[in-house]
């Protein structure tokens, strides 16, 4: 049966906007790495350095490993779908967009959870969220543009980055039915382990990470950064939200992400902000306004 979204209160706002800075230096630290590293060695040091970080922390604090098949299962089906495909498509994408362009893109995560959230009978479609949707993809059109201005090479970034955001949704659905009750640091520790396995077999068949030239200290600094803060204590912070404001809510941070991506790719990158970018940024937030519906109703009462 089909629920109403929950609210959102102080504490989950202000969660919402430090998962916001988190994520959005990650498609900074991706960035740089990209330059020097193929997407599927990134999406493992990712995820594996994450991985190795939290363990300890996770053991600190009483949480055991899963000891079945059965057991680990939601969270390898979460890893899946939370990091090892959706971490692949965007960082592949990155290869042929800026670090503002995608994340801008990503910004569309919220619209696709939506979407698969009321296709599911999870929550309810309403009036709001219907136009918000629509208002996404045409935010989504104008980042396209419609005057030619991408290559083939950039078009193909911009569908893998659009893939990344549609297995975002699938995520939060697969979190909010399996994962609810999990602790924080159990769900992520835990996906991260399983996404950790899953890569390391897919690099060392694909990529043979031994045969690349040894990336610069920016690169490995990058690496750290963006396991650290942009995986580890993100995930921590990620899965705090899901079980206080439900999926739906937890994906507005993507709204706020491009602003933080932006700034630091316009900063340390060099990569300029058009305007193209930034118009079709605000019609993506307005769309998201009308999903969260709170504000419109605020201002018809």
């Amino acid at each position: 049966m089909a629920q109403d979204v929950k609210s959102m209160d102080g504490q989950s706002w202000g969660l919402l906007i430090a998962l916001s800075v988190l994520w959005g230096g990650a498609f900074f630290f991706v960035g740089v790495a990209v330059k020097e590293l193929p997407p599927l060695t990134i999406v493992l040091a990712r995820v594996a350095l994450a991985a190795l970080m939290l363990l300890p922390l996770f053991w600190r604090f009483g949480h055991t490993l899963p000891k079945t098949l059965g057991a680990w299962a939601p969270f390898f089906v979460m890893g899946l779908l939370n990091n090892v495909l959706p971490f692949s498509f965007l960082f592949a994408g990155q290869t042929q967009l800026t670090v503002g362009l995608a994340s801008i893109i990503n910004a569309m995560t919220p619209l696709f959870t939506v979407v698969v959230m009321a296709s599911f009978g999870e929550e309810k479609l309403t009036v709001f969220r219907v136009v918000g949707v629509m208002l996404g993809v045409l935010g989504v059109a104008i980042l396209r543009g419609f005057d030619g201005s991408m290559n083939a090479g950039q078009t193909i970034g911009v569908g893998l980055c659009l893939i990344a955001t549609l297995c975002y949704g699938f995520a939060a659905l697969w979190g909010r039915r399996h994962l609810g009750g999990v602790a924080p640091l159990k769900s992520a520790t835990c996906q991260l382990v399983c996404s950790s396995a899953i890569m390391l077999v897919v690099v060392a068949v694909v990529d043979q990470p031994w045969t690349l030239p040894a990336p610069s200290q920016s690169t490995w600094l990058s690496l750290i950064a963006l396991a650290f803060l942009g995986t580890a204590v993100a995930y921590i912070v990620f899965f705090q939200i899901l079980v206080r404001a439900g999926a739906s809510n937890v994906m507005l941070v993507t709204l706020l992400i491009p602003i933080t991506a932006l700034l630091l790719g316009y900063l340390f990158l060099d990569e300029a902000i058009r305007v193209q970018e930034i118009i079709g940024a605000l019609v993506i937030g307005l769309g998201l306004l009308f999903i969260d519906g709170r504000l419109l109703k605020f201002a018809a009462r």
